[in-house]
């Protein structure tokens, strides 16, 4: 099939590199000049695990393009998707501007020589699939008058869940497709473009191997408003749950229990699960944040108060602040302290700082009057360049973050953390403490190699 993609972020890119390596054509279209001459060059305006590969791969297969212009990508394509970004407004409600601008865009370039379908793939408020559909037809109203009463389309919603560090495998092992629409003729156009993942019968990709139990992918179809629900919803319960796992793990560690072997207990429970019960220093990231405010302001606009989603805000706050409150209790005075984070990017396997903890971390410790210094393997070339006023220190290694430091913060979970040196990091600082943000290290090790440790939810007891 023929299909455009609109916008080359996360969503865009990886969408299009994965539906054309399944053997449809595609073109991925952005306003962003920059991101298109790194397409075009081969690269990957994004880092993401297997993505540059995908790219490649994507191009001998189905075949994939990418422009500046819309109108010749859309004039002959099947399906078009709308990945454009809908950061939140100052009062939560998402900016619509980009999806608005694409549909319009997307209606004047639209002809009479075949049915297409627009897709919402853009987390979107409830009853933007609505919005879409009128943008579609004044689109096609004002550059076709004579024509639009021949111009035939349908609009589907089929919301993304994809994971940064996993994207690639979660395009093409998902759990589910969810697809919304309201018409016969559009849905089979979906089933048609997703056929291969349903089937499952294309042939992995080179480091991307299917799951040995995965045989077939179901396609839900829903309304449209479902659909759209179905992604906030998502996001706003694993959000809670991790949630959850935080609130526990602190009154684990006010009782003496040790959280990990709390979450590992009822994470056993089939009705619960073990997904997203990792106690640490709160989520961040674009979607949790952004979506849950989107959800509240949807809910007040129709006169209701989310308690637990307002409530999931203000607990990942305050364990971010726990971190602070632990370093004060170990070090008592934080003024004129050097300390190192572990970790920039939300979490590994991503550049991404959104919404990190890591910022909010190194901003109140500035505040405070610290001393911070980071060390990232892969996000600190972006940490310069969208964050040219936070006035911390880039560290080239972890010996270097760890020289003469009074604590290391453990705030991103790299693989490559997991294997420290933590008695060569403890002899470096002048004060050797440790505040695991992520529970990665055993506290007894971490004890062993000279360290005051401290973690999320641990009752530093001996271990059962």
């Amino acid at each position: 099939m023929q299909v455009t993609v609109i916008g080359t972020g996360y969503v865009g890119t990886v969408t299009g590199a994965c539906l054309a390596y399944l053997g449809h054509h595609v073109t991925c279209v952005d306003t962003d000049a920059s991101k298109i001459e790194t397409l075009q060059r081969g690269g990957s305006p994004i880092y993401e695990p297997h993505l540059e590969t995908m790219l490649s791969l994507a191009a001998a297969r189905g075949g994939i393009g990418f422009t500046t212009e819309l109108a010749p990508a859309v004039a002959p394509s099947d399906v078009i998707f709308i990945a454009v970004g809908t950061p939140p407004l100052p009062d939560g409600e998402p900016n619509l501007q980009y999806l608005e601008a694409a549909a319009h865009s997307t209606g004047a370039a639209m002809d009479d020589s075949r049915f297409r379908v627009v897709v919402n793939k853009s987390t979107v408020p409830i009853g933007s699939s609505n919005l879409v559909e009128t943008l579609v037809r004044e689109g096609i109203a004002e550059a076709r008058p004579a024509e639009r009463r021949n111009i035939r389309f349908g609009v589907a919603s089929n919301p993304e869940f994809l994971r940064e560090g996993t994207a690639v495998a979660d395009s093409l092992y998902p759990d589910r497709i969810v697809v919304g629409a309201s018409g016969r003729e559009t849905l089979d156009v979906m089933r048609e473009l997703y056929r291969p993942l349903e089937s499952q019968s294309f042939e992995p990709p080179p480091g991307v191997p299917r799951p040995p139990s995965l045989t077939a992918t179901p396609l839900f179809t829903t309304s449209l408003t479902s659909a759209e629900m179905i992604k906030y919803a998502a996001n706003a319960f694993l959000a809670m749950k991790i949630g959850f796992a935080n609130e526990i793990a602190n009154i684990c560690e006010k009782v003496g229990a040790e959280a990990t072997e709390v979450m590992r207990g009822i994470g056993m429970d089939s009705r619960i699960g073990s997904k997203f019960l990792n106690p640490g220093v709160g989520w961040g990231g674009s979607c949790f944040g952004k979506d849950i405010q989107a959800l509240l302001h949807t809910a007040r606009e129709y006169g209701y108060t989310g308690k637990l989603l307002q409530a999931s805000f203000e607990v990942n706050y305050e364990q971010r602040q726990l971190v602070i409150q632990k370093l004060q209790e170990m070090l008592r005075i934080l003024k004129g302290r050097t300390i190192g984070l572990l970790g920039l990017a939300f979490k590994p396997d991503t550049d991404d700082l959104r919404d990190a903890p890591s910022l909010h971390l190194a901003g109140r410790l500035l505040q405070m009057g610290a001393r911070v210094r980071a060390y990232d393997p892969i996000a600190m070339p972006a940490c310069r360049k969208q964050q040219p006023g936070l006035k911390i220190r880039y560290c080239d290694s972890v010996e270097e973050l760890a020289a003469d430091a009074d604590a290391l913060v453990l705030v991103t979970e790299w693989q490559e953390f997991r294997g420290l040196d933590l008695a060569k990091l403890a002899r470096l600082m002048a004060t050797p403490v440790l505040v695991d943000g992520r529970n990665l290290f055993h506290p007894e090790a971490a004890q062993a190699a000279g360290f005051h440790y401290t973690g999320i939810g641990r009752s530093m007891r001996p271990p059962t």
